[in-house]
């Protein structure tokens, strides 16, 4: 009977273990924020570790989303725009650091036809204070539960922040990144398609 029990306890044993080896490769994967892709090279990695998966050249789908004033916009709005859609919230570290590099390339490259568009996954008072102290010169919209459906639709599919598309003048989606957007991957994408 011994000889039984031990028998059983050695098997939950390996069995939990194994649960416990797959949770964790689960968590380290959800964990990777730099994920990247891009049209001109579908298993290319700007700055990232490995490639979300992308079909190259699929439509950007579109959507409609209050801005701060309330007022709903469509993403159709800036067609014939290289976009760069930022899915982000204001209690997310790297989407704070990527935002004054947004406001300058807004800045520098908006009269040659690029467009960010911000969408935030947080609440509507925090966005309005994040953007006065950022001085974002770009459209802000609120999502909230809605916005992370429609990242989810970009590719998201686990959900991280920041999540970042950029959309060619035609309405494709030219190239994807989980995680930091980078100054050096701004200077390969954005110039190229302008």
């Amino acid at each position: 009977m011994k000889h039984d029990q031990h028998s059983v306890t050695k098997i939950l044993t390996s069995t939990f273990a194994v649960a416990l080896l797959a949770c964790g490769v689960v968590i380290l994967g959800a964990c990777d924020s730099g994920k990247s892709t891009s049209n001109n090279n579908p298993t290319s990695s700007l700055g990232g570790s490995s490639t979300l998966p992308l079909t190259p050249t699929k439509t950007a789908p579109d959507f409609s989303l209050p801005d701060l004033e309330g007022n709903n916009h469509n993403l159709s709005e800036w067609k014939g725009k290289v976009m760069v859609l930022n899915f982000w919230a204001t209690w997310c570290p790297p989407c704070r650091k990527e935002t004054p590099l947004f406001v300058e390339l807004q800045e520098q490259y908006g009269a040659k036809g690029l467009q960010f568009i911000g969408v935030a996954i947080d609440t509507k008072d925090k966005v309005q204070d994040f953007m006065d102290t950022f001085g974002v010169n770009y459209p802000m919209l609120i999502g909230a539960n809605d916005a992370v459906k429609i990242s989810e639709s970009y590719g998201n599919r686990l959900g991280g922040l920041p999540f970042t598309v950029v959309i060619d003048r035609n309405g494709q989606i030219n190239y994807v990144r989980q995680g930091e957007f980078t100054r050096e991957t701004a200077e390969k994408i954005i110039p190229a398609l302008l």
